[in-house]
């Protein structure tokens, strides 16, 4: 059985905050801002995988008002999200992704983000893409004020058992 899952988030970025993506932190002046430690791309990834398997979102997993989830780290959400997949025997086809994002320039980091979402995963990095794109100086990504990430994921299910 095949599942597909996709999923857009958006977070503001402001001056002075860690900049993390796709589990990376980044050196840059500005950082995406959210309740946990604002990693837009894996919380794309989380929420499709989620939405796969029509089970909700990132908020009803990891509510706001619950003070545990408060700059919780995203590799954390990313891997609990995997592992209740893997648990329902379904495995990573294949992640696809886009990073819209005026700056900083990600592609010095993406075989790295790849590689760390891979591991974290179980699947090899070769069955994840990740793209990034800029809008052209248009708009809340143009004008640097925010950064806006979308995945759409293929799941399989298992066809065996470990004995």
């Amino acid at each position: 059985m095949i599942k597909i899952g996709f999923s857009k988030d958006v977070h503001p970025l402001e001056e002075g905050e860690k900049f993390m993506l796709g589990g990376l932190e980044i050196d840059h002046y500005k950082g995406s801002t959210g309740y946990s430690d604002g990693d837009c791309l894996l919380h794309v990834i989380a929420e499709s995988l989620l939405g796969a398997l029509a089970i909700g979102d990132l908020g009803k997993f990891f509510p706001e008002d619950n003070p545990k989830f408060k700059d919780y780290d995203s590799k954390l959400i990313l891997k609990e999200v995997f592992n209740y997949v893997n648990k329902k025997n379904y495995e990573i086809s294949n992640l696809d992704c886009m990073v819209s994002l005026e700056k900083p320039k990600i592609r010095p980091y993406i075989n790295d983000m790849r590689r760390l979402i891979g591991e974290l995963l179980d699947c090899d990095p070769k069955q994840i893409s990740i793209k990034a794109t800029t809008f052209e100086g248009l708009g809340f990504v143009g004008e640097e004020k925010g950064i806006m990430c979308e995945a759409i994921v293929v799941l399989e299910k298992s066809d065996f058992i470990l004995d």
